[in-house]
């Protein structure tokens, strides 16, 4: 019965927030309270809340001043170069432009991080797309889909969560996935030709005026040009590759940096404390909407584990499957991960069921090295879950809703994991 309500809730909440009745925000906070109160757990709601709130709350924190961060280097000018470039490349053409963000996304995400992946992807492409006019929802969408195949590094956080319940190492999962991983690349790419190709027939090829488009030329602010600092642009690139290089070596936690960086970018750009205020109260308006998301989010995964909801979940869904299937446990695997990895945290997933997986499928001469590998597979649609903290940052960092982006871009992301899927088979390394 827990299982049940608990799967019904999360039904509820997708449908809530795709048909726009509530916001993310109102649904992940009233939703999860709605059911644990009729299932009798008020008098734990504080706790259970303050729990998941506790564990989101450095995100939240990183967050908050990555959006200061990279919005004053966007008002300083610190990017208006690279973007000219870009512009040039690309020649004004939205195909090539969709087909490059998808590189730099693959590229920036070989640290293993979401969030920096989206920053640094969205804070070099965001304006380019907005400048040529291509549909909000398609920068998002190829940033997610390929941090979704690349989040199967080691470091990346769900590989090294398999590796250490099932005590294995990375040449066992890792390495026999990095075909499946090269496919899903290609995949991610032949998307962002195709979505390119829509948008080329929509928008036409831009005419350039010395790197930028008249349009794009005369739609500058003249009040935005008043905050450029072209002066300070070795100084701002400078602290920003620092800062990149200190979250990649972990010197400090990311939210310490971020803090850390936003206090600097403010003092040596708008060192006049009027000109500073003005700058957080402008980029407040784009963060505050995603932090309340991040905390909303934690109330909803507080609730989920302090219930036990999450655990009678996956003991239900490895219940239904049938002593017959036992010998393409496996595959099985492979295609249960898809829910279940968009249902359930990594940590619940991971720690929690495939274990139990595992001890079920030795007994069909299955071994843990190719349930781990299968386990994987769904991580090409996991980060649409809306129980992943960083995918709030990506729809906040581009102005999209939560919703509109899961429609967009969840049916791509599936094919992602299938196509992973199907070679993995067809070369052996998850059996049939």
């Amino acid at each position: 019965m827990l299982a049940l309500i608990g799967f019904l809730m999360v039904i509820v909440f997708m449908y809530l927030i795709m048909s726009k009745r509530l916001s993310a925000m109102t649904a992940l906070t009233l939703v999860p309270l709605v059911f644990a109160i009729a299932l009798g757990f008020g008098p734990k709601l504080g706790v259970m809340s303050l729990d998941g709130i506790k564990k989101v709350a450095p995100t939240g924190i990183m967050i908050l001043f990555a959006i200061l961060y990279f919005g004053v280097m966007i008002d300083a000018g610190l990017f208006d170069p690279l973007i000219n470039r870009i512009l040039k490349a690309v020649k004004g053409d939205p195909m090539k432009v969709v087909v490059g963000t998808a590189v730099l996304a693959g590229i920036v995400s070989l640290d293993g991080d979401g969030s920096t992946t989206y920053m640094i992807t969205c804070s070099a492409m965001l304006a380019v797309h907005r400048r040529i006019g291509i549909h909000p929802m398609v920068l998002p969408a190829m940033a997610i889909m390929q941090n979704g195949v690349m989040n199967i590094l080691p470091w990346g956080g769900p590989t090294g969560r398999v590796m250490s319940a099932l005590s294995l190492e990375a040449s066992d999962v890792f390495v026999p996935l990095i075909p499946a991983m090269i496919a899903g690349t290609i995949w991610v790419l032949f998307v962002a030709y195709r979505i390119g190709l829509k948008e080329r027939a929509r928008l036409g090829t831009l005419h350039m005026n010395n790197g930028m488009s008249e349009a794009a030329t005369n739609a500058v602010d003249a009040e935005a040009e008043k905050l450029k600092r072209p002066h300070l642009f070795w100084v701002n690139l400078g602290i920003t590759v620092i800062l990149m290089a200190a979250l990649v070596k972990e010197i400090l936690p990311l939210n310490v940096l971020f803090m850390i960086g936003t206090s600097l970018a403010l003092i040596i750009n708008y060192p006049k404390i009027k000109d500073q205020q003005a700058r957080i109260a402008n980029h407040a308006a784009n963060a505050l909407p995603v932090i309340a998301m991040v905390f909303a989010a934690g109330i909803f995964m507080g609730i989920m584990s302090g219930t036990k909801m999450v655990d009678a979940m996956a003991a239900s869904l490895i219940s239904v499957i049938p002593p017959s299937m036992g010998p393409h446990l496996a595959l099985i695997t492979a295609l249960a991960s898809l829910p279940f990895t968009f249902f359930l945290t990594n940590d619940a997933f991971y720690f929690g069921v495939v274990p139990i997986l595992v001890k079920t499928a030795a007994t069909y001469g299955i071994t843990p090295a190719e349930i781990a590998r299968a386990s994987l597979i769904g991580q090409g649609a996991h980060l649409l879950s809306p129980l992943v903290a960083s995918t709030y940052l990506l729809v906040g960092l581009n102005g999209v809703e939560f919703g509109d982006f899961q429609k967009y871009t969840l049916l791509w992301a599936i094919g992602t994991s299938l196509v992973m899927l199907v070679l993995s088979l067809a070369i052996g390394i998850i059996p049939f």
